[in-house]
């Protein structure tokens, strides 16, 4: 059942003006929740966009992508960089029942604990993350049906294209210095749903075995 959501997924760009039901939009949001992660931080938020208003912006931010606009509802994937913060991060490890000697080993670990190398590592850890989140959240929107572009080009702290609107953008999302938008999910039901052949690279060009 994985398999075929995987094999038959497809970037839908344009939509019909069929509503996406709550409940639809929860199994979503809920994949992306059960979603694994690098020693179970969940460095990740999401939010759920309805205004116009909004999408409007974002898709000023994304250069004119018209299925941003154009979606039914969008779903913004944020990365909390703040997560490996040792109050964040420690919370979580106490709840899995560490002791102090092994959550402090993890905490103070280079190699565990992103945050005790750099800003840029913790960036990445965390994009690593909510993109684990974003793929688990469009196979379970495929499994029902719903159609799904994953945005990532637009201007936030990654592309560093334009900083007034990154700046519009955070504030209109209600983020702070430390969460970053990652990527948008456009989200609707296909309008004219049609065959399209899925472009991959072979099995052998990207497999080895050794």
């Amino acid at each position: 059942m994985v398999m075929n959501a995987i094999t038959s997924r497809k970037s839908i760009r344009k939509y019909s003006d069929k509503p996406i039901t709550e409940e639809t939009l929860n199994k979503i949001l809920d994949a992306g929740r059960l979603a694994p992660s690098w020693c179970n931080v969940q460095p990740w938020k999401f939010i759920v966009v309805k205004s116009q208003e909004i999408k409007n912006l974002l898709c000023e931010a994304s250069g004119g992508q018209a299925q941003v606009k154009n979606a039914k509802v969008l779903i913004c994937a944020v990365a909390d960089l703040d997560s490996w913060s040792h109050t964040k991060f420690g919370k979580i490890l106490a709840e899995k029942g560490l002791d102090e000697t092994s959550m402090q080993a993890y905490l103070n670990s280079k190699v565990l604990n992103p945050s005790n190398v750099g800003e840029y590592e913790v960036l990445l850890r965390s994009v690593e993350g909510v993109t684990y989140a974003v793929s688990y959240m469009t196979l379970e929107a495929q499994e029902l049906g719903v159609g799904v572009c994953v945005v990532g080009a637009f201007a936030n702290e990654v592309t560093k294209t334009d900083e007034t609107l990154t700046h519009k953008v955070k504030a209109a999302l209600g983020l702070n210095e430390k969460q970053v938008l990652i990527d948008i999910l456009t989200l609707g039901y296909e309008d004219n749903p049609r065959e399209t052949k899925k472009l991959r690279k072979s099995f052998d060009e990207v497999v080895s075995f050794v």
